[in-house]
C-alpha cells in the first residue's frame, strides 16, 4: 500500500489547496456575518460563480465519469480533495456531480435528471429518512399505491439534505408490504411540480435539512428509478457511496483548527511566558496530532480499498466513527486553548464546534457504526487483524 502521490495527483491536490486559500478562506468573515444574521452564509449564485471559476481550470465533476464531462478521479484523490475543502467552513463543493444512483437511470431519465444535475441546471435530494425511520431505513412508512399507469405517494420525510432547494427528489416508498424492504420498496424520481412540499428544519449548526410532505402525489410508472421493488438496494448503494468522505472533510477542519491552536499557544502569554510552554497545552496539541494522523490513515485506507475493489465497509465505518468522535474532541481542545475568546463568536471556533457535532449523527450515528463494526467482527466477516489477515 503506497500512498505516495505522483506528479499529476500532487498537482491536483496543490491546486485545490491554493483554491481554498485564495478563493474560499477570504469569504469566511462574510459568511460568518451572514449566518449570525440568520441568513444563508453562501448563496447559490455565489456557489455557481466559484464553481464556474474552478471549471475554467478543469475542476468539474471530480467523481463523474469522463464520458459525462467529469474528471473521473478515484476515491483516494476524491478524499484528498475533500480534506483540503474541509480546511474552511465555507460550504463549497465542485460542480459537475450527481448522486451515484442516478447513473442507474434509463436513457430518458438520464436526459431529464442526470445530465441537468451534472450541468448544474437541476438540484436533487435523497429522501429516505422519516420521523420514525432514521438509521433503521427498513422501517419506512411512506407508501406508493399503483393506480393504472400512475403511482400515488403519501408520507413524510425528514432531515433531508438539500430538500429546501431541490427541484426533484429520489423518494423511497413501500410498494409491497408483504415483500418487506428487500423486495417491496421502490425509488421514484419526483419533480417538485408533482406536488410535494418542503419546510426547512432549524438546527444548532448551519446544516439546513428539510422535511418533505407527500400528499396524494401522483407520478407516472416511468418515474421508477431502477426496478420496481429494488429501491432498498439502491438506497444502500447511495448511503455507502463514500462514507469516508465525511471524516475526510472533518480531517481538514481538524488540521486547520490545530494550526490555529498552535498559533494561539505561541502568542498567548500568561505568568510571563507563552502557554505553549505549559505541559497541559503541549499534551493537548500532541494528542490532537496523533489523532489526526490516525484518522488520515483510516480515511485513506478506506478510499484505497474502494479504488482497489476491496470490501471497504468495515474501514468506512471505522473512519466515520473515529472521525466523528475525535474531531469533536479536537475542536473542544482547540476552544479550551483559546479560552474565553474561543467561546465567543468573534472567532470561528464555536462555528466549527457546532458543525462537527453533526458528524456523530448523520449518515449513520456513532452507535450504528459501532453496531456495524461489532457485527462484522462477531460474524467472522472481518478480522481484528484487518484486510491483511
Amino acid at each position: 500500500m503506497d500512498l505516495t502521490l505522483n506528479d499529476e495527483e500532487r498537482e491536483i491536490r496543490d491546486w485545490v489547496r491554493t483554491f481554498v486559500t485564495k478563493e474560499l478562506m477570504p469569504l469566511e468573515p462574510q459568511v460568518l456575518e451572514r449566518e449570525r444574521r440568520g441568513e444563508r452564509g453562501f448563496t447559490l449564485e455565489e456557489l455557481r460563480e466559484l464553481q464556474e471559476k474552478a471549471k475554467q481550470s478543469g475542476f468539474f465533476g471530480v467523481l463523474t465519469p469522463e464520458e459525462y464531462g467529469g474528471m473521473g478521479l478515484g476515491s483516494l484523490m476524491a478524499a484528498l480533495i475533500e480534506i483540503e475543502l474541509g480546511r474552511t467552513f465555507v460550504q463549497f463543493k465542485f460542480g459537475g456531480d450527481a448522486d451515484n444512483i442516478l447513473f442507474h437511470a434509463n436513457d430518458e431519465q438520464k436526459k431529464r435528471y442526470l445530465e441537468p444535475t451534472i450541468s448544474g441546471e437541476r438540484y436533487s435530494c435523497f429522501a429516505i429518512t422519516e420521523p420514525g425511520a432514521g438509521s433503521d431505513a427498513r422501517n419506512i412508512r411512506t407508501a406508493a399505491v399503483r393506480d393504472g399507469d400512475e403511482w400515488v405517494i403519501n408520507g413524510e420525510k425528514t432531515f433531508i439534505t438539500g430538500g429546501d432547494i431541490a427541484d426533484f427528489c429520489m423518494v423511497f416508498a413501500v410498494t409491497d408490504k408483504e415483500k418487506g424492504a428487500d423486495g417491496g420498496v421502490t425509488c421514484f424520481l419526483v419533480d417538485r411540480e408533482a406536488g410535494w412540499t418542503s419546510a426547512t428544519i432549524p438546527t444548532m449548526g448551519q446544516w439546513g435539512p428539510a422535511s418533505l410532505s407527500f400528499q396524494d402525489v401522483r407520478v407516472p410508472h416511468s418515474a421508477i428509478l431502477g426496478e420496481e421493488g429494488r429501491g432498498f438496494a439502491l438506497a444502500m448503494k447511495w448511503i455507502g457511496k463514500g462514507r469516508f468522505m465525511l471524516p475526510a472533510r472533518a480531517l481538514g477542519a481538524c488540521e486547520r483548527l490545530v494550526e490555529m491552536a498552535m498559533e494561539q499557544a505561541k502568542n498567548r502569554v500568561t505568568f510571563g511566558e507563552p502557554i505553549a510552554n505549559r505541559q497541559a497545552i503541549q499534551w493537548m496539541i500532541a494528542d490532537s496530532a496523533v489523532e489526526i494522523e490516525a484518522l488520515r490513515w483510516l480515511v485513506l485506507t478506506a478510499a484505497w480499498q474502494v479504488d482497489n475493489g476491496i470490501d471497504s465497509r468495515q474501514s468506512q465505518s471505522m473512519a466515520k466513527l473515529y472521525g466523528g468522535v475525535q474531531a469533536n474532541q479536537i475542536v473542544d481542545r482547540v476552544l479550551q486553548i483559546h479560552g474565553g475568546m474561543g467561546y465567543t463568536r468573534e472567532l470561528p471556533i464555536e462555528r466549527w464546534y457546532r458543525e462537527l457535532r453533526l458528524l456523530r449523527i448523520y449518515e449513520g450515528t456513532d452507535e450504528i457504526q459501532r453496531r456495524t463494526i461489532a457485527r462484522n467482527l462477531l460474524s467472522g466477516h472481518v478480522s481484528v487483524r484487518g484486510h491483511l489477515g
